[in-house]
C-alpha cells in the first residue's frame, strides 16, 4: 500500500506553509497527499451546534486544499476532518504516513521554530518522520543549490533511519547530502584499552571520526549512487554544529530516540535544538 505525505493543517499561517511543503514533496516523490484536520467541539458556542461547527472547520480546510490543487493540477488531496485530540489524531496519522508534515512559528532567522504544547508532543510519539515547516518558508529555497544536511552519530546502525529519509530526500530534489559528525574530547578515563587500540589504528581521533563516518554512509551511497555526498566532520557539540550547517541547507535532518519521564516523551538535546534554532524546515526522524 501507497503511504500519503501528510499534512496537518489548522488555518494558521504556519500550517499552510506546511501544507504547500507537504505538496511539494508528494509531487517530487509522485506520492499522495493527504490533509488532516482535528477539531474538538466547543460547548461555549451556543448558537452552533456540532454539525455547524464540524461544517465550519470543513469549510476552512477545503479552502486551503483548493489552493493547493489550483497549484499542482495532477495533486487529488485527501481531506480527513477528525474530531479528537489533536497529539492523538496527529500521531496516528503519522504512522500511516510517509512523513507528517507541521507547521512552526518562527520569529526570524536567528530563533527558528517555536514550538506549542502539540508539536512538541507529536514530534516525541510520533512513530515516523515529522517535518516542522516555519510560516514564511518558500518554494525558491529549495532550488537554490542548498544541501539536504543530516546528523550523524554512533555506527550506521545509530543513525540508519535518518540517512535513509535524507538519501530519499535528495534523490527526489536532485541535491547533495552533507552528512554531519561532530565529535569531542573524551575525558581520559573513558578510554578502554581497546578502544584505545582502535584509535591508534585509525591514526588518532579526527581520522577515526572520519572513517565511522565514512562507514555509515557506505550502504547509503550504494544505494543511491546518483546523489552527491559531501562529509564534515567536526570538533564540537552536535547542536552547534548542526545549526551552524543549517544556515546553508535547504532541510535538516536529525534523528531522535525519545526519552519517557513521568510527565511524558521528550525528545533528545540535539533535536530539541535544531528543533528550535534552525532556520530551514527540520525532519525529525525516528531511530529504528
Amino acid at each position: 500500500m501507497t503511504r500519503p505525505i501528510t499534512a496537518g493543517v489548522d488555518g494558521s499561517e504556519e500550517s499552510l506553509a506546511a501544507l504547500d511543503w507537504a505538496a511539494r514533496e508528494a509531487v517530487r516523490r509522485g506520492l499522495p497527499l493527504r490533509v488532516v484536520h482535528a477539531w474538538r467541539y466547543t460547548e461555549q458556542l451556543a448558537t452552533a451546534d456540532r454539525s455547524t461547527q464540524q461544517g465550519w472547520v470543513s469549510d476552512g480546510v477545503t479552502q486551503a486544499v483548493r489552493g493547493v490543487a489550483e497549484r499542482h493540477p495532477g495533486l487529488h488531496p485527501a481531506v480527513d476532518v477528525v474530531e479528537g485530540e489533536p497529539v492523538h489524531t496527529l500521531a496516528r496519522a503519522a504512522a500511516e504516513a510517509e512523513m507528517l508534515v507541521l507547521g512552526s512559528r518562527g520569529h526570524g532567522p536567528l530563533v527558528g521554530f517555536l514550538l506549542g504544547s502539540v508539536g512538541r508532543q507529536v514530534i516525541a510519539e510520533a512513530s515516523g518522520p515529522v517535518v516542522l515547516v516555519r510560516a514564511g518558508d518558500r518554494a525558491a529555497a529549495e532550488a537554490a543549490g542548498r544541501d539536504v544536511v543530516v546528523g550523524q552519530q554512533g555506527d550506521g546502525d545509530d543513525s540508519a533511519a535518518a540517512l535513509r529519509f535524507a538519501f530519499e530526500t535528495a534523490a527526489a530534489r536532485r541535491a547533495t547530502v552533507r552528512a554531519v559528525r561532530a565529535w569531542t574530547l573524551p575525558p581520559v578515563f573513558a578510554y578502554s584499552p581497546g578502544s584505545l587500540e582502535l584509535l591508534d589504528d585509525a591514526g588518532g581521533l579526527e581520522p577515526y571520526e572520519r572513517e565511522a563516518l565514512s562507514q555509515a554512509l557506505k550502504p547509503w551511497r550504494e544505494r543511491f549512487p546518483e546523489v552527491p555526498v559531501a562529509e564534515q566532520v567536526e570538533m564540537g557539540s552536535a547542536g552547534q554544529v548542526l545549526l551552524e550547517a543549517a544556515s546553508r541547507a535547504q532541510l535538516m535532518v536529525v534523528g531522535r530516540r525519545a526519552h519517557r519521564s513521568a510527565v511524558g516523551a521528550r525528545i533528545g538535546s540535539v533535536a530539541h535544538g535544531v528543533l528550535h534554532h534552525a532556520g530551514c524546515p527540520v525532519a525529525v526522524v525516528p531511530h529504528d
